[in-house]
């Protein structure tokens, strides 16, 4: 396994110096932020992509996905989403993820995360609320097929798929070689499932991992690798007897105001397993 930053932590920077800053901290990996004020696929033009792929070859950074979960252009960080109860709102989720998707073949990301449906509406039950998703999911994947990218459903509390037995039931009525999970390790230890034993659980569907800490409390709030309560010596022997040895993407977004010192700071700690 290897060790990246995602960009979110920098948003008081350009993509740019995020990208420099990161490389500077001796990451050899970044996940690059689909959305303002980073990577937002309207506003990166074509010279731009290029351009941002020629800093990361000079930096020696790895893409390792975009995260296409929040979308701060046209809402907030859960919307719009896929369950939205009016069809417009859903569209514009679904022209957003397709951007991103063309976006990560362009700069060669073998993924985009995605958000797990969004928060369950007042109006709607979960059945109704996985068909609408199911169904966004299905207009996306020929795409995804086209490009060469994957699509990584990441379970969040409080949101229509949060633990590893609702990740299932999507994929029981929606299987693709395209569809497959952002493992997200500080998530599933909020909710009250153990990472380690989700990690062997979802083992085959794991094709990138987010890493973050949390409190002893499990509030959803993401705390730097070492403040907090998660076992990751079991959870990242988990992932490696599981026979996963791709990116893990360390995520810090609460931080920007010290994005560069927690990033050093992760990566101190987490070092003696990578």
């Amino acid at each position: 396994m290897k060790l990246a930053f995602s960009t979110n932590a920098f948003k008081q920077v350009s993509l740019e110096e995020s990208l420099r800053q990161i490389a500077a901290c001796g990451y050899a990996g970044v996940e690059i932020m689909a959305d303002v004020p980073h990577a937002y696929p309207p506003h990166v033009d074509a010279r731009r992509r290029k351009a941002v792929l020629d800093l990361c070859r000079e930096l020696r950074l790895t893409i390792t996905n975009l995260n296409a979960f929040t979308l701060f252009a046209q809402g907030d960080t859960w919307h719009p989403s896929w369950i939205e109860p009016e069809a417009a709102l859903r569209e514009r989720r679904c022209e957003h993820t397709l951007a991103a998707i063309r976006l990560a073949r362009d700069l060669g990301s073998p993924g985009i995360s995605l958000e797990p449906g969004g928060p369950l509406p007042a109006c709607m039950d979960r059945a109704a609320a996985m068909d609408l998703y199911r169904q966004g999911l299905r207009r996306m994947l020929p795409e995804a097929q086209q490009c060469g990218v994957n699509l990584l459903v990441e379970p969040e509390p409080g949101l229509l798929i949060e633990r590893p037995e609702e990740f299932e039931e999507l994929l029981a009525g929606l299987s693709h070689p395209r569809l497959a999970l952002n493992f997200d390790i500080g998530h599933f230890y909020c909710v009250g499932v153990d990472p380690a034993g989700a990690a062997r659980r979802l083992a085959a569907h794991i094709r990138h991992v987010h890493l973050e800490d949390i409190a002893p409390s499990r509030e959803h709030r993401h705390l730097v690798p070492g403040r907090g309560a998660i076992d990751f010596p079991a959870v990242l022997a988990a992932l490696a007897d599981a026979g996963y040895d791709g990116w893990v993407t360390v995520e810090l977004y609460p931080y920007e105001a010290q994005a560069r010192e927690v990033a050093e700071e992760a990566l101190k700690y987490l070092s003696k397993w990578f």
